[in-house]
């Protein structure tokens, strides 16, 4: 069935729909991974996000049940330019237009992605609507004007609290959309884990003591939650903190820092990331849409990126606090920063 994405400039690719046949909206964006799209897919931090990958042919592998990053797809559209149909892989479970189908996930194929990548890449991520209909460009731009994703962090958050048993260290983690693999990551080390919703009081958090507050990776605009920095405040001094992604971004505005938007984010896990203390470039996987403009007093940078110069780590002078803007749990790979769990451990001693 022939669709369309209409940006919210008033660009229109045409291709042909699959997956779940409903008209979605949602932010634009592009991934540049050559594999790991189910990954992608399941990632919580691209909730309210049309996905589009710049690998060519996607779903060549399937898709496997085991290596999901949280329940169900979070995207609100994905767009490929070759869709595989017949997948080979010995750990295939269902092609991907089926999982897309049976989530309620819209796909786009045949469009030029580069082309698409490229417009994104000179004019700015912008918001955007697949369609089915032969609608005009003026009611596709006000449509995704109307769009919001303020609210993407509750919509992605546990309902209610639970445990991992584990004998090491206790980690709490505000789940802000935590990828399961983080999770992984601490289960794998014998901690102990506790997962809290992203409304859960400082004082609920500080009653479980645990040895570390882990602050998770999430989708939207960091400044649009001033409850959880504020709750986070409370938190500083306290206890350890850590934290990946916009739990990274969170800290940063709790401690006296700013954020900024990029103009078109880092997606994809081929970004090349410098440890300033170990004067070495790591490959990282990435998916943020802000970062980290300005560093609070008493706080040093730690990563820096390759690319553009941006920050993707810092450590705090005095207090126990640390947190990377990257994704060391990987999921798509590569696995070379896995070393920065064992890094936030340590705050645990």
């Amino acid at each position: 069935m022939k669709a369309k994405l209409i940006l919210e400039n008033g660009i229109v690719f045409e291709g042909k729909a699959f997956g779940y046949l409903k008209e979605s909206v949602g932010e634009v964006v592009f991934n540049t991974g050559m594999t790991g799209y189910q990954e992608v897919l399941t990632d919580p931090s691209y909730y309210g996000q049309i996905v589009t990958m710049t690998y060519p042919l996607i779903g060549n592998y399937g898709i496997n049940l085991e290596d999901m990053e949280s329940s169900a797809p979070k995207v609100k559209g994905f767009i490929v330019r070759e869709k595989c149909d017949s997948p080979s892989n010995f750990r295939c479970e269902l092609e991907l237009e089926t999982f897309l189908n049976n989530n309620k996930i819209i796909g786009l194929q045949g469009i030029d992605t580069r082309a698409l990548t490229k417009i994104l890449r000179e004019n700015g991520t912008m918001k955007g609507i697949i369609t089915l209909e032969d609608i005009s460009i003026e009611e596709a731009i006000k449509k995704t004007r109307l769009y919001s994703n303020k609210d993407a962090v509750w919509e992605v958050t546990t309902s209610s609290s639970y445990e991992i048993a584990g004998k090491g260290k206790h980690i709490a983690i505000m789940d802000f959309g935590v990828k399961q693999n983080i999770i992984n990551s601490f289960a794998r080390r014998g901690c102990k884990v506790t997962v809290f919703p992203a409304n859960t009081s400082s004082e609920e958090v500080l009653k479980a003591n645990p040895d570390l507050v882990f602050l998770s990776n999430g989708p939207g605009d960091p400044e649009d939650l001033t409850e959880i920095v504020e709750n986070v405040k409370n938190i500083i001094g306290k206890k350890p903190i850590i934290g990946i992604c916009l739990g990274h971004q969170i800290l940063a505005l709790s401690l006296g820092g700013k954020t900024k938007k990029l103009k078109f984010g880092h997606r994809g896990c081929n970004h090349p990331v410098k440890d300033l203390d170990k004067n070495r470039v790591y490959i990282t996987s990435q998916n943020h849409g802000y970062y980290v403009d300005v560093l609070p007093k008493d706080v040093r940078a730690t990563h820096i990126s390759v690319n553009d110069g941006t920050i993707e780590g810092m450590r705090h002078e005095s207090l126990p606090i640390f947190s990377v803007q990257f994704h060391p749990e990987a999921s798509p790979g590569p696995k070379d920063s896995d070393y920065i769990f064992d890094e936030f451990i340590k705050f645990a001693e």
